[in-house]
């Protein structure tokens, strides 16, 4: 409960100062494939890796601050997952950018005919290419904490590698 505070206290921070930034507003949306690792221990543990693909939007503020929604689905375990993440962006070069952030949300996973859906939590670093004034892709690692625990089965964490090419207008 202490880190679902936490997370709720720095999303929610976030969000009331969002106004006083928005001088420099850049929106996005775009999509990403890549690969995901579930840790599934108990009764009906399995390899609990797959590709996973991913639905994005956002904006990006005063080219330092990114906030973003995401929708990604993994077949292995028909993971639907819902994410609230923001980024701090660190530009190393014109066109790059390094970020780390955290992420929040829910995730509905079925196993052996159970599903739940449950809170996850986390956080992402990365490296972003800006190709030109519209487009943008990058590579990102993100680390999710699982709630999900049903019939003595239990996914501890996921693990996630994906590239992803956003639309900015």
């Amino acid at each position: 409960m202490k880190k679902f505070t936490a997370i709720s206290t720095l999303i929610l921070s976030a969000a009331v100062t969002l106004p006083a930034f928005a001088a420099d507003t850049d929106w996005f949306v775009g999509g990403g494939v890549g690969y995901q690792q579930d840790e599934v221990k108990g009764v009906n543990d399995q390899n609990g890796e797959d590709a996973t693909y991913q639905l994005r939007g956002g904006a990006i503020i005063n080219d330092h601050h990114r906030v973003m929604g995401t929708y990604s689905y993994m077949d292995k375990s028909s993971q639907d997952m819902f994410l609230a993440s923001y980024d701090y962006l660190i530009p190393v070069a014109q066109q790059v950018n390094l970020f780390a952030g955290v992420s929040a949300g829910f995730a509905d996973s079925e196993i052996a005919s159970t599903s739940s859906t449950d809170f996850v939590w986390g956080g992402q670093v990365g490296a972003m290419y800006e190709i030109n004034d519209s487009w943008s892709t990058e590579l990102a690692y993100r680390y999710l904490e699982q709630d999900y625990s049903e019939n003595s089965t239990k996914i501890d964490y996921s693990q996630q590698v994906v590239w992803s090419v956003d639309y900015k207008f």
